[in-house]
Parts: C-alpha cells; sequence; structure tokens
C-alpha cells in the first residue's frame, strides 16, 4: 500500500523531486531499510547523505536529501530539500492531517515504552493501529512516527519524552493527540530541571497539543498531581485521573505466580485482566492505558482482555528464566522512583534469595549522592538479601546499607560483570537495574552468556 507518492511528499515538504516515485514506509537506518522505504537521510552521529547510494541499492523508493549525494545519479529517486530535519517534521505534520482516527500521545518519566506498548497492544482489533517504533520518542522519532503513519489508521499512539526544558510542547504540537497520558513524575533529568515542579511542568506541556475537545489523563496520586492538572487546564483539557482516588482506579490486583489479576474501575465500567507482571506501577499504567482508550472512543472490555498480551519491553522488567535462577532485567534506565518500583517487584517474588545488581542512578542534580543513599531506607530493601553495586555514585548506597546485605562493589559495570560468577547462585531471583549510561546491562550480558537461557516460551513476563 502506497503511504507517499512523490506529489504528495514535495507538496508537504515543498522540496524538488527529480523523479516521480511512491513509497510504503519510511526509515532513517540502512541496517533495517525495507525495499520501497523512503530513506531520509538525517544528519546526526553520521551524515546520512553518506549512505543514500547503499539505500538505493538495497531497494529505497526513493531518498529525502538536502543535497545529491557523491555516487548517487542526478536521476535517482530523490526528494531535494533545504534541510532534511524541518523536511521530516513537515512530512510528519502533512501524516497528521490526512488521518482521520484517534491520537494517543504518551509521556512521563518512568514507562513510556511500557505504557506505549501496553496501549498498542490492547487495541488489537480494534482496527488499523500505528505506534511508534521502540523508543521513538524524540524531535526525530516523534515526526517518523507520524510520516510513517497509513493514512486509515483508527487509532495511533505517540511516544514523546525530554531531556531538556522545552522539548515535549513542539513535539506535542506536531501530534495534535486527542488523549494525552503522563505516566508519573520522578526525578529524571532533574539536572536540567533544577526541582521536581521543573519536571512536572514540562510533562504538564504535552497537553498544549491537545485537539479541542482533547482530554488529559493524568496520575492522581503524586505530589505534582495539582500542578499537573493545572497544566490540563490551562490547555482547555478534559482532565481524567488514574490511581487510587482516581476516575480510573484499581479494585483489587492479586499476583499468582508471575501474572497479577486486575479487577479495575474504568470511567464507571468494571474490567478484569491479566498482567503477564508483578509491577504494581505495571498495574497502575494499565489502568491508565484503558482511560486513555477509553476517552479515545476504544471498547474498554476489548482492550481489558488484549492486555494478557502484553510483555515489558526488554530490559524494562521483563523477567526470564535463565539456567538457575530468573532474571528481572531492568537495565534501560533508573532514577529513585523506577528503583523503588523495581525493588518492589523484586520484593513480590517469591522462591529464593533477593538479590539486586544496581549501576548509577544518571542526571539526578547536586542532590544525586543523597538520593542514592536514601535507597537503603527504601521500604522494599528489607526484603532484600544481597545488593551488588556498580559505579561511582552506588557507592553512597554500598556505605550506607547494613553489612549483611551488601554484596560486592565496583568501579564499573565492566568490572562486575567480570565477577558475574561470584554475584548469584542457583535459586536466585535477580533484579538488575540502572540508568543505560551506567552500562549495567553488560552485568545482565553476562549472566546470559554464563548461564543457559529457557526456551523462548518459558519466558515468563
Amino acid at each position: 500500500m502506497t503511504l507517499w507518492t512523490s506529489e504528495d511528499a514535495a507538496a508537504a515538504t515543498g522540496g524538488r523531486v527529480t523523479r516521480d516515485f511512491a513509497v510504503d514506509g519510511v526509515s532513517i537506518d540502512t541496517r533495517t531499510i525495507r525495499p520501497g522505504d523512503l530513506f531520509v537521510a538525517l544528519q546526526a552521529a553520521r551524515d546520512g547523505h553518506d549512505f543514500v547510494a547503499r539505500a538505493l541499492e538495497q531497494g529505497a523508493g526513493a531518498a529525502l536529501v538536502s543535497r545529491i549525494p557523491e555516487g548517487v545519479a542526478s536521476d535517482a529517486p530523490l526528494l531535494v530539500v533545504p534541510e532534511v530535519l524541518p523536511a521530516l517534521e513537515a512530512l510528519g505534520r502533512a501524516g497528521r492531517a490526512r488521518m482521520r482516527g484517534k491520537m494517543i500521545a504518551i509521556t512521563g518519566s518512568v514507562g513510556k515504552t511500557s505504557t506505549k506498548e501496553m496501549a498498542r497492544i490492547a487495541l488489537t482489533g480494534q482496527g488499523v493501529i500505528h505506534a511508534a517504533e521502540a523508543s521513538y520518542n524524540n524531535h526525530w522519532g516523534v515526526p517518523l512516527t507520524l510520516a510513517r503513519m497509513p493514512q486509515d489508521s483508527d487509532f495511533a499512539i505517540v511516544e514523546i519524552g525530554m531531556n531538556h526544558p522545552g522539548e515535549i510542547e513542539p513535539l506535542a504540537r506536531l501530534a495534535r493527540p486527542h488523549v494525552a497520558m503522563i505516566t508519573t513524575v520522578a526525578a529524571a533529568h532533574l539536572e536540567a530541571f533544577g526541582a521536581i515542579e521543573g519536571i512536572a511542568r514540562e510533562k504538564g506541556a504535552i497537553f498544549r497539543g491537545l485537539t479541542q475537545p482533547g482530554t488529559a489523563i493524568l496520575p492522581e496520586d503524586l505530589p505534582v498531581t495539582q500542578l499537573l492538572r493545572d497544566c490540563a487546564d490551562a490547555a482547555g483539557g478534559i482532565v481524567i485521573g488514574f490511581g487510587q482516588h482516581g476516575m480510573a482506579s484499581p479494585v483489587t490486583a492479586r499476583t499468582d505466580g508471575d501474572t497479577t489479576q486486575v479487577r479495575a474501575r474504568i470511567l464507571g465500567d468494571t474490567v478484569d485482566f491479566t498482567l503477564a507482571s508483578v509491577g504494581a506501577h505495571f498495574v497502575m499504567n494499565a489502568v491508565g492505558v484503558l482511560a486513555a482508550l477509553s476517552a479515545a472512543g476504544a471498547d474498554v472490555k476489548q482492550a481489558a482482555a488484549a492486555l494478557s498480551q502484553w510483555r515489558p519491553p526488554a530490559g524494562r522488567g521483563a523477567v526470564e528464566d535463565l539456567d538457575g535462577i530468573r532474571l528481572i532485567d531492568d537495565a534501560y534506565n533508573s532514577n529513585p522512583t523506577s528503583l523503588a518500583a523495581g525493588l518492589a517487584t523484586l520484593a513480590r517474588l517469591t522462591g529464593g534469595r533477593r538479590v539486586a545488581i544496581l549501576g548509577d542512578m544518571l542526571e539526578l542534580g547536586p542532590d544525586e549522592a543523597a538520593m542514592h543513599r536514601a535507597m537503603a531506607d527504601d521500604p522494599a530493601m528489607a526484603s532484600v538479601d544481597l545488593v551488588h553495586l556498580a559505579g561511582p555514585r552506588m557507592r553512597a548506597l554500598y556505605e550506607a546499607l547494613p553489612g549483611t546485605r551488601r554484596g560486592l562493589y565496583s568501579e564499573t559495570a565492566a568490572a562486575l560483570a567480570e565477577r558475574v560468577d561470584e554475584l548469584v547462585a542457583a535459586g536466585d531471583i535477580v533484579l538488575v537495574k540502572g540508568s543505560k549510561g551506567s552500562k549495567i546491562s553488560m552485568v545482565v550480558d553476562a549472566l546470559r552468556r554464563t548461564r543457559q537461557s529457557g526456551a523462548p516460551g518459558e519466558r515468563t513476563a
């Protein structure tokens, strides 16, 4: 099915086409490009123009460029524009304008990608569904998601992230969601904002992109909830809170092995669903998702039933059986809120010694040492038998832990990974968590190398 004709793409971007073309996808990476894609020559760590010839050789239907690259014929199928990134934004804006379905946007300090995936899977069977790939949530990820969106999409889900002030609003205005959801507000990227209130205001900026009338889905049980409500009210959004005291709330949540059986009230409807996780934060995000889908006009009971097919994305809390141990791979990101959630998940799992392997939490600002140290007093930490730590910031937590709970400490994740045989024993339940930049995923890789992974069907969450 044709996604963009040369005529439509040129009209959207104001560019010049060298010859007529039709493409059925959009790509920025020659490693994953498919025949018939439009290759977008973005300039990032490397200049995408250096890969145009390869993209065309691999079957790209055309390329979006700001110049004719060396080694590419002048009559190759090209869309030539003054600058590539603004042209991709324009293509995304045009893709959004022609879509007549419902747009849902998701942001939050924790859980954006897993929540986006929840929404995508929950919508199974309810029409043509389009969702952001992976964690494509930044200045090029959002327009790329919109540019890839089929015109006949019934529902679309975009993920919007940020590292610095002022990033969310323009992306939200580009997406123009009918429903915008904030998963939570936590001390992530705190060094760029100074205080949690600054993060809340930036997250609340997603509501400025709402279509009118639009719906704001926000967490009810935070210290900054009122600030988020103020942001939604200022944007003219219809506010729906989710949480223990929200219009969408869990009534009961009962763990059963590696799953959680949930009954929830969603805007007046009672629904039952099963999650392949014991994480309470996943339960709450699922409740928020169902509120968002209900507000977007989806069948909420059908959506709840489909949630049983959801699994946490890799590195974000998935549980798997390795030879002799159970591994909770949560090594993609970390901050005090998400670490507390990870420890709570570890505490809920039973059957063996509980071991936490933790890397530094990054971008927390001047109080980072105190924030690391304070994790020793987290309620769930009392249920952890042994804590191994890596990174200079985690030294503060190591010194705060009682000696009976202290495991190994290394300055780097690489050094800790070299001692993988000393970290765990048969029967252990193991949480590995840290900010991506801490490279604590090296320990996950080492565990997988040294222990035979169970068959794909044995993955438990």
